[in-house]
């Protein structure tokens, strides 16, 4: 792989892809408005957000960087789950049988961040009344 720079966007066009393959130079508004442009393929590739968390740290955000890594797991999940998943996060929306099940389809899923921050989450909530 050729060295990085940043922005990923003007300096390595071609290694920027979406999850379906398409590199972001396929993605044109002439094919959207054709059609022949998914939803899928303008879906960001997990390999480009651990990208930018290596940009990120390197630059002194480790919280940014986290946030990316976590956001690469979730990219590996519908548009639903996501949606599921922070629903159920909100305090009271979720016992915590069922949010332990959320962390266990999390890590099932690749997303062990993710889980790891749901685990955290019930320990808060737990700990402040918000659920039981």
């Amino acid at each position: 792989m050729a060295e990085l720079n940043y922005p990923l966007g003007e300096h390595n066009r071609a290694d920027v892809r979406s999850q379906t393959g398409k590199a972001a130079d396929e993605l044109t508004v002439a094919d959207i408005r054709a059609g022949t442009i998914t939803s899928a393929d303008a879906a960001v590739d997990p390999d480009t957000l651990r990208r930018q968390a290596e940009f990120a740290e390197q630059g002194g955000n480790p919280q940014l960087a986290d946030n990316l890594r976590r956001g690469a797991e979730l990219a590996l999940f519908s548009d639903d789950d996501v949606l599921r998943f922070y629903d159920a996060l909100r305090p009271g929306r979720s016992s915590v049988a069922e949010l332990q099940t959320i962390a266990a389809e999390l890590e099932a899923g690749g997303g062990v961040r993710c889980a790891a921050l749901v685990h955290e989450a019930i320990t808060h909530y737990t700990r402040r009344g918000l659920i039981s």
